[in-house]
This record gives C-alpha cells, structure tokens and sequence, in this order.
C-alpha cells in the first residue's frame, strides 16, 4: 500500500518562523548566542538599545554590549525563503524603495552616510561628503565628536597607503561601531577591500563591534581623559602570529 503524505501548510511552522516582537516572518533572522533564541535582526539590534536582556527569556545578554553576542543564522534565513513565497522579493523590494525613498529626501550622499551611520562627515566645518544639509538618518541618536589620528609610524616599510585624513575630526552617532569606523576609513583612503586596519584608544585595539559610547565609557572616560573630542588612532593590521 502506498504511503500516503500528509499535506504540511505554512501557518503549522509559524511558530519557528515567526520573530517573538514583531510577530511577522523573521527578516535577517539573528540568535542570540547566550540562550539561543532568535528575532529579526533589526528587532532585537532596537530592543538592545533599551535593555541588555533578551526580550524572550529575560537572561542577560552582555553586561555592556549585548550586540556582541548576536549572530546571523543564514541558513534559517534561506529556510524561511523557501517556505514563504515571494518574500524574498519583496523584502528585497522594501529594501531598495528605503534607500530610494532616503536618497531622494536627504540628497545624493545620503545612502553613502547612512549605510555608514555617518551623519556629519568631515566635523564643524563640513567636509567631502557635506551635502549641504543638516538633516540625516541618526539625528535622533546621541552624538558624538572623535579625532581620528593615523599611527604611520607602525605601517610596514614602503607602505603608504594609510595617511592622515584631510579633516580629522567627526561628529556621528554614539552607537557607530568600530567596523563601520574602519569602513569609513577605508573609503576615505581609498584603501583596496582586502586592506584591514586596526582602530585604537590609548594604545589599546577595539574591537569590531564596539560601539563609540562603549569605548568613551570604558577606555576614554574610565582612564582620566577629560580632553574632547575622543581621540581613535588607526593602523595597518599588525598580524601577532
């Protein structure tokens, strides 16, 4: 006798597919590493703003930097794609009418600045990539001003592709990571995307995923520096192995 399947429909795996604070399908879906729970990236990146514990279970994440111990699960991504028809397009669809919509309001450098989370680029006095405006996309979020210095004494010999910016100082949101620093940087300089640098202050590396507020708090303020802006020095990576 032939087995007979049954028929599985999409609302019986809702539940594993679904993010706990929107209630819609999981956009980028990102674990939480600690209890393994999983929401849509943007969801749970805004619920950590507010709190360090999981939305779901309560557990601490991280005492400072929940963002840390977020990430990407790919494969439930595709998973998801497969069992909702069309999602995929449209959420690539809503994705590109944001950046058009963005682009069309706030001027030609727009998308440039917000994918960088760069609201004012170049300091006080404006700089390459001022606009002429001041509206941006983190207007909302605190700000805050670094100087950003370059350590040309440790490159490599012969290697002069890491030099001091034209205007050293900028002012953006406090919650900019690190990675995004770098990417700034290497877009400033011009650098190939293989290049990778290292961001530091007071001689110590940070890392990817700290944000500016994070260092200020823990590296700058914490070590007796009353000066202002908060100085970050850049290098070329230095490779201990």
């Amino acid at each position: 006798m032939a087995a007979t399947g049954r028929k599985h429909f999409v609302r019986d795996f809702n539940h594993f597919i679904t993010c706990y604070l929107c209630r819609g399908y999981l956009i980028k879906p990102t674990t939480v590493t600690e209890c393994l729970h999983t929401f849509c990236k943007s969801c749970i990146v805004q619920h950590f703003e507010d709190s360090n514990d999981c939305p779901r279970c309560g557990i601490q994440v991280h005492e400072t930097n929940p963002l840390e111990m977020l990430r990407l699960d790919n494969t439930l991504e595709e998973i998801i794609f497969k069992l909702v028809p069309g999602l995929r397009e449209e959420e690539e669809q809503r994705e590109l009418e944001f950046w058009r919509r963005n682009q069309k309001e706030n001027g030609p450098g727009a998308l440039r600045r917000q994918r960088f989370g760069l609201p004012d680029v170049g300091g006080e006095a404006g700089g390459e990539d001022d606009d002429g405006g001041d509206e941006d996309f983190h207007r909302s979020d605190p700000q805050i001003a670094i100087c950003l210095d370059c350590l040309r004494n440790t490159a490599p010999s012969g290697d002069s592709s890491v030099s001091d910016l034209m205007k050293r100082f900028i002012r953006c949101s406090s919650r900019v990571t690190v990675g995004t620093i770098k990417k700034f940087l290497s877009l400033k300089l011009k650098l190939p995307s293989s290049y990778e640098l290292d961001v530091l202050c007071n001689g110590e590396i940070m890392g990817r995923d700290h944000t500016l507020e994070f260092i200020y708090m823990t590296r700058w303020r914490l070590h007796g520096e009353n000066t202002y802006p908060m100085v970050l020095e850049y290098r070329p990576r230095i490779d201990f192995g």
